[in-house]
């Protein structure tokens, strides 16, 4: 019988790997993400919360960039967790020139989710179409991750709106738009920036939720992402004080904050787990205190990751990669203990993968050196 993707046999141990500077030349502070426009893999679009998006050719030789775009003007830096946090390219881009970026803005301190138009590669600035704006109450807890699923659909991360423990409850209120991953039509858009609610949302008739969620009960969820095979929608939540998860995204979905921080009860001994989606898996503070979302390798150079879910932590600069099979964890192993803070990681147009580092380079990973 020939093989197929689905017969093929694949290592259940799961490999360790080096980090390699793939732009040795280069270097960016406060380094949050990087994007590539579909159909277009020659570049690489750097973001920097500081407020700009900085162009690399997609080599190794590569030693310059070149500024997209600059919006230093419009980002709020008011706190740490502030600034230009997220951009997707259209999947149309090369034909409309339009991409979306989620930035900080203050008076009042607020998410935007904005549209630019770029034409002949250069980016319009008086183009800014606002879609939509999020109030936050603090300077925390603002996740960030925008990106089109395989669906077309706009999906965007929110967190809690900040502040240790939810004190406003934002992450069980559906009326919110805070503490939710949120899923929109932006294809069109009118004259005034107006998007449209997909019918199959999970609360699309609800009085008693926003029609836009389409999961909740996240505290920060810090970069979700497709599986580019399966379209499956994994996703990174930043804990409280004693866990870090990962979640599998699902329509619908209450991921239990703030009534559970991980596995277990938050701030009280215990609490009901009845329609709540419990984490694919948790890490305590021993491992880090920052977990940073990554992806499912989908690559071919790395064959003992392949099919399994990377990510890492900020504050520790350790990469685990996990598989998960018929509802459960088969395998799970520190791949990587490095000194980075792991800001981001980012998926190239050949599925391999890149991590970021917030104060210095973008690496790719290879097989470790096992000859000691």
């Amino acid at each position: 019988m020939p093989a197929t993707e689905a017969a093929e046999v694949r290592p259940t141990a799961l490999g360790s790997v080096d980090l390699v500077p793939v732009f040795p030349a280069l270097a960016f502070e406060r380094m949050v993400g990087m994007q590539y426009p579909a159909g277009d893999p020659s570049r690489l679009y750097v973001v920097l919360q500081e407020g700009r998006i900085v162009s690399v050719a997609n080599h190794a030789n590569a030693d310059s960039h070149r500024v997209f775009l600059d919006i230093t003007d419009r980002v709020s830096r008011a706190g740490n967790e502030e600034g230009l946090l997220g951009l997707a390219f259209d999947p149309q881009f090369l034909d409309s020139g339009h991409f979306y970026v989620y930035y900080s803005a203050a008076g009042p301190r607020r998410s935007i989710l904005s549209r630019f138009t770029a034409v002949g590669g250069q980016v319009d600035h008086a183009s800014e179409l606002v879609v939509l704006e999020v109030g936050q109450p603090y300077s925390n807890h603002n996740g960030g991750e925008i990106a089109f699923g395989p669906d077309g659909y706009l999906y965007v991360a929110l967190g809690d709106g900040g502040r240790a423990g939810d004190p406003m409850g934002h992450g069980q209120n559906k009326a919110t738009l805070l503490g939710s991953i949120l899923r929109i039509d932006v294809a069109p858009l009118d004259e005034q920036g107006l998007y449209s609610v997909p019918p199959d949302n999970p609360f699309t008739g609800d009085p008693q939720a926003r029609g836009e969620i389409w999961a909740w009960g996240l505290r920060n969820p810090w970069r979700f992402s497709f599986d580019r095979l399966t379209g499956d929608l994994w996703t990174a939540d930043v804990g409280q004080n004693l866990y870090e998860e990962i979640d599998l995204i699902l329509p619908g979905a209450n991921y239990g904050w703030n009534l559970m921080e991980g596995f277990d009860c938050y701030g009280a001994s215990d609490c009901s787990r009845d329609g709540l989606t419990l984490p694919v898996i948790e890490y305590g503070r021993e491992d880090g205190c920052s977990v940073t979302g990554g992806y499912v390798y989908r690559g071919s150079r790395l064959q003992s990751l392949y099919g399994a879910y990377v990510y890492g932590d900020f504050c520790s600069g350790k990469i685990w990669a996990l598989r998960y099979e018929a509802g459960s964890v088969t395998a799970h192993a520190l791949i990587a203990d490095t000194d980075l803070q792991i800001a981001s990681f980012a998926e190239g147009p050949d599925g391999e993968l890149y991590v970021l580092s917030f104060t210095g380079r973008v690496y790719g990973l290879s097989e470790a050196d096992s000859r000691g």
